[in-house]
């Protein structure tokens, strides 16, 4: 993705803050919160002369915040782990899997803005394959690969739900720790190595607010760019996640995640999940 694009994003991103609604300060203490989510999909057919095979599918989703702060300091930590399933006649295969731990310290240099550290981990927990061919190739599994993500900046947080964290020397981790994928050189590292490293600048913003009552969207934008090789080719990670409350148990859930990253694949990831099920807040 290249450098126009990213500043188009952090444009955008900037509106979102100058505009937005949202004109809470953050409390003292603890503030925590999240969603347990289980979605199913069903089909089946009998008789039915337009065609179709039976299907069932199974989503669940744990998307949790930890939020502290005391005094001139604040602590903030999402913790996001989704599994899904879907079963077609007797052949199953997997629809998600992810699991993400973000956490983000910063200590108050003015207002609104304050210095702080930041620490992204993502990785999945069962292996992955695709299906497009016969026999089924192995694409992923754990810590194959994994991120691992780290370094100093800046904060910008008008409330827990608004906020954009700036970190020019980021180091980021690369780990693909199967043998038979590092060989190929899968996900940038050099083939038969098992880590890469990079140095570059991470921008991450998040954004969350009612669309209208009992609708509420939140949105995770992760752009980094990697100083010791093509800085101009950004990597994109946004996620947003759609609740649809009906009632104290039960919402229709809609999940976006879009994915950019050269070493990985060189075009855009796209996964779309929507469904009906039981959703607990805490």
């Amino acid at each position: 993705m290249k450098m126009k694009k990213l500043l188009m994003i952090i444009l955008l991103l900037a509106g979102l803050g100058l505009h937005a609604q949202d004109k809470k300060e953050v409390k003292e203490g603890w503030n925590n919160n999240g969603d347990i989510s289980l979605m199913f999909n069903q089909a089946s057919f009998s008789n039915w002369l337009k065609g179709g095979e039976d299907a069932l599918a199974l989503n669940g989703l744990i998307n949790y915040n930890f939020n502290y702060k005391k005094a001139k300091n604040v602590w903030d930590t999402k913790l996001i782990m989704a599994y899904g399933l879907s079963q077609i006649n007797d052949a199953t295969k997997k629809t998600d899997d992810r699991f993400e731990l973000n956490s983000t310290y910063g200590h108050q240099a003015s207002k609104l803005w304050y210095y702080s550290f930041f620490g992204n981990f993502k990785t999945q927990f069962t292996d992955g394959f695709d299906y497009s061919v016969s026999p089924k190739v192995l694409t992923s599994k754990l810590f194959a690969p994994a991120y691992l993500s780290f370094g100093p900046g800046m904060l910008w947080k008008k409330s827990d739900n608004l906020k954009i964290n700036f970190a020019p020397a980021t180091s980021k981790l690369t780990i693909v720790s199967d043998d038979a994928l590092s060989a190929i050189g899968a996900y940038g590292v050099d083939p038969g190595k098992n880590l890469r490293y990079e140095l570059g600048m991470a921008i991450n913003g998040y954004y969350k607010f009612d669309l209208m009552k009992n609708i509420s969207m939140e949105n995770i934008l992760g752009l980094y760019s990697n100083y010791l090789d093509h800085p101009e080719n950004v990597d994109v990670d946004y996620q947003m996640n759609m609740v649809m409350t009906i009632n104290k148990y039960i919402s229709a859930n809609f999940g976006l995640n879009l994915l950019y990253d050269d070493n990985a694949l060189q075009d855009i990831q796209l996964k779309e999940i929507f469904g009906l099920g039981f959703n607990a807040k805490f």
